[in-house]
């Protein structure tokens, strides 16, 4: 089943300008997040959904506020739980296309243990990590994926924390959906974004994003010409150290090698398979509860006094 197969479609043709808010976009000068809302803003429209059965949750943080710039339902919620706020929305509302935006911070530190869950169940539903590497809501602090020897205002004498590295996380969750993108690849964003819509399940891709204020210039080796030559560009069948990848693989120790690759760094979609949708498997039982109930419902109804367990 496609991910969007429940969804009601758009009675109209659809432009990025439909899913544009009324509200004045406030983030730094430079920010990444400019360019990733304008790619989803123009991305939205081609999956031909209604805008009323899409939804957008966020937590806290500078990403966070993605929900405010979008014309279509969204929330601002709590620090680190939108996926278990999505939860909840995805299995009670087939319906919808429900998406997750969220950061470095409000993810994989008070979020983690959230981000994990939803994405070895495999709710249907799309994560999207805004990687910038620092803490920029809160002034600059680091974050769980900050390089050691960070020096950052709580980090004075340099980071001694092993960061994450959350496509690795991700595959070690057994997502069965893991991509990531570069803020500034506009095309191999889009690309990925579109995978993840149609992906039924949890659909995790991490964005590289820049912080010009706390972290400027994190991710500038990859934005260059020679940068180039350390970006790997994930495509089936590409070899990569004697390894054919195959995003389709049920077993994802491919990926997960691949999410660890020296010298280089891989973007693209890291695994792609299927598996079933723990919102769809919700709704099944509660269906297959309900029909059981309901020759005793009945006998009740008939004027019986007892309950009868089969």
């Amino acid at each position: 089943m496609n991910g969007l197969d429940l969804i009601p479609l758009s009675e109209s043709p659809q432009k990025a300008k439909d899913f544009k808010s009324d509200q004045e976009v406030r983030w730094c000068p430079g920010c990444g997040d400019y360019i990733v809302l304008n790619a989803v803003q123009a991305f939205l429209p081609s999956l031909g959904l209604k805008r009323e059965n899409i939804v957008f949750i966020s937590g806290i943080g500078c990403s966070s506020r993605f929900p405010y710039y979008l014309n279509t339902y969204g929330m601002h919620s709590i620090h680190g739980r939108a996926p278990a706020i999505a939860t909840g929305l995805a299995v009670a509302r087939p319906d919808l296309s429900v998406w997750v935006v969220t950061g470095d911070g409000d993810a994989l530190s008070i979020g983690g243990n959230h981000f994990i869950h939803a994405l070895r169940r495999n709710v249907n539903l799309k994560i999207l990590l805004f990687n910038n590497r620092i803490y920029g809501l809160t002034k600059g602090q680091y974050s769980p994926t900050s390089e050691a020897g960070k020096i950052t205002s709580s980090t004075p004498m340099g980071s001694l924390d092993h960061p994450f590295n959350p496509v690795s996380l991700a595959l070690g969750a057994d997502a069965t959906f893991v991509g990531r993108a570069l803020d500034s690849d506009r095309q191999g964003l889009t690309e990925v974004l579109e995978a993840a819509a149609r992906h039924r399940g949890a659909a995790f891709v991490e964005i590289y994003q820049n912080c010009p204020i706390f972290n400027q210039g994190a991710f500038d080796a990859l934005k260059t010409d020679d940068g180039e030559s350390l970006l790997l560009r994930l495509q089936p069948g590409i070899e990569v150290d004697g390894r054919i990848h195959d995003p389709s693989d049920p077993d994802p120790t491919g990926a997960f090698a691949l999410s660890r690759i020296e010298g280089r760094t891989p973007i693209g979609i890291f695994r792609q398979v299927e598996r079933p949708a723990y919102d769809d498997l919700v709704r099944d039982q509660v269906a297959q509860a309900q029909a059981s109930a309901q020759p005793n419902l009945q006998y009740l109804l008939d004027g019986h006094d007892t309950w009868v367990v089969e």
